[in-house]
């Protein structure tokens, strides 16, 4: 198929169709061996007279692409489209990640995991960004595969469909959505520090994001669960963080009244000097951890996930999936 043009307007009528028709059959997950549309039904979905369409479908039977058999239809032979060098995009939202995504030392070390794995096996890179209003559907167009992070619920997640590329999205489960999710899994890191700690009273603040998300709040809830699992009650206050901004007014003041023991979840690398400094112990949320936190090493991470982006996209039809992957925790 080639990368579709942004301006394929400009491109011959029968070269247009054949682009509308890629992408359709792309999009609908049309595997060898399945039968296509008839000329009558192209032209009853599309603005293209009979002549152009009976030349585009002549054309593609010409290059090996379909199969025309008297009396029982046509038939897709090649798909061109799906090669073994792939286009894969990583994007996150500028409305979630303001800074941009190498402010942000999670998202620079997930991407450059990311890019890495996709490089080495052979295929080519592309990152950008989008909003909760606007995203570049032509230019997903162009790619085999768009992982998607920072979408929340002010995300206008309808627009997704749009796309005729493969949509997999990253550290978010959102219901509804007929796409791969993956997810870290922090709830052993959790119970894994709870228990070295459990066999004295201990005071716990929990720095739970400002911007709402499934994860954050499956991350709050995984956090509660593994505190009262302990063999002797702990005392656990939550209060609510921007860790993008890293405005730190509201945890300052809690910190001098509360005198947590614990400091954990969602910290802005900035706040480590004035957490330490209470003498608390501070467990982040982290990727390639080496000091005290809730951590994943990313290469594995991204390895688990591009081996299920590659198999997915033998498929192409879309379908909700949840894969997630535990987190460990670093003394």
């Amino acid at each position: 198929m080639g990368h579709p043009d942004l301006n394929i307007e400009l491109s011959p009528r029968h070269l247009q169709l054949r682009d509308m028709l890629f992408r359709r059959w792309k999009t609908n997950g049309v595997r060898i061996g399945d039968k296509i549309e008839s000329q009558n039904e192209i032209v009853k979905f599309c603005e293209f007279s009979l002549i152009t369409v009976i030349k585009t479908l002549k054309d593609l039977e010409a290059e090996g692409v379909i199969r025309r058999q008297v009396g029982k239809g046509s038939f897709l032979v090649k798909a061109p489209w799906t090669e073994a060098h792939h286009r894969i995009g990583f994007f996150y939202n500028r409305d979630v990640v303001g800074g941009g995504i190498f402010n942000n030392d999670f998202y620079t070390k997930l991407v450059v995991a990311f890019e890495k794995g996709v490089v080495s096996d052979g295929h080519e890179f592309i990152m950008g960004s989008f909003t909760h209003k606007s995203m570049p559907i032509h230019l997903w167009d162009a790619l085999d595969v768009v992982v998607l992070t920072g979408i929340t619920r002010q995300t206008e997640t309808e627009k997704l469909s749009e796309t005729s590329s493969q949509i997999a999205i990253m550290d978010l489960v959102m219901e509804g959505l007929p796409y791969h999710a993956y997810r870290i899994n922090f709830e052993p890191a959790f119970q894994a520090m709870f228990r070295k700690n459990e066999t004295t009273r201990g005071k716990y603040l929990y720095l739970n994001s400002a911007i709402p998300s499934s994860e954050q709040a499956a991350r709050l809830a995984a956090f509660k669960r593994a505190c009262a699992a302990c063999s002797t009650p702990q005392e656990l206050r939550v209060i609510s963080v921007n860790q993008e901004s890293g405005d730190a007014d509201k945890l300052e003041s809690v910190l001098e009244s509360y005198k947590p023991d614990v400091v954990g979840g969602y910290v802005h690398h900035s706040w480590l000097p004035m957490i330490t400094a209470t003498g608390a112990k501070v467990y982040p949320y982290g990727l390639d951890g080496t000091r005290a936190s809730f951590t994943v090493n990313s290469s594995e991470w991204m390895q688990h996930v591009l081996s299920d982006i590659y198999a997915n996209l033998e498929e192409r039809r879309p379908e909700a999936k949840i894969l997630s992957f535990p987190a460990t925790f670093r003394p």
